[in-house]
């Protein structure tokens, strides 16, 4: 088992600023390397395998708040959870049940919002995508300075609000504020509840 996860850049085209493109490069190196294991592709379209399917929600949550942290970017995202009947050594040549899962939550789902699954457990499905849409509610409303707290904890999970005030060069109470309206815990905890149950019906 593992998960793709197929995205494009929203208002890529309505902006000067290409700083996006960086951002998403330097988020995809982490999973490995290009382009057996991701490619950019059209200019603002991508693919990326994350080996542990359980971990495929914060790996999207990685892109998103990478590139919400620049102003008037956003990003669509559809992850499918499956085999990988074909390996390549690009990816966008590889196929299997994850990258057609990944296709159809892209082609189908997207259309409502910006984050959607597709796994071979229908019950998962209906339960995250409903999840997603709810937490996108938050996530798609985050500002620049919100994303970048979210990013920041992602990447230092031990992280204190005192030392990223310190990074920011702002107080721990402003810190407080901008992870209260970026929906930190309640996305967290989201994120370990995906952890659980995919990792559990992987091992079922």
């Amino acid at each position: 088992m593992t998960s793709i996860l197929t995205g494009d850049i929203i208002n890529s085209r309505k902006t000067t600023n290409i700083d996006w493109l960086k951002s998403l490069k330097e988020i995809l190196v982490n999973f490995g390397e290009s382009p057996k294991y991701w490619q950019i592709y059209r200019g603002d379209s991508f693919q990326v395998e994350i080996k542990k399917p359980e971990e495929a929600f914060l790996a999207a949550l990685k892109i998103k708040s990478a590139l919400k942290s620049i102003a008037n970017i956003d990003v669509r995202i559809g992850i499918g959870i499956g085999k990988k009947e074909y390996n390549a050594d690009k990816i966008t040549e590889a196929n299997g049940e994850a990258f057609i899962n990944s296709g159809f939550a892209f082609d189908n789902y997207l259309k409502k919002q910006s984050l959607a699954i597709k796994t071979p457990w229908q019950e998962i499905d209906k339960t995250f995508n409903i999840a997603f849409d709810l937490a996108l509610l938050t996530i798609d409303s985050w500002s620049v300075n919100s994303a970048e707290v979210f990013k920041i904890v992602l990447e230092n999970p031990e992280i204190t609000q005192k030392e990223i005030a310190k990074m920011l060069s702002i107080t721990q109470g402003r810190v407080s504020e901008r992870q209260k309206r970026a929906g930190l815990e309640p996305v967290l905890k989201l994120n370990n509840l995906f952890k659980i149950l995919i990792a559990q019906k992987i091992k079922n």
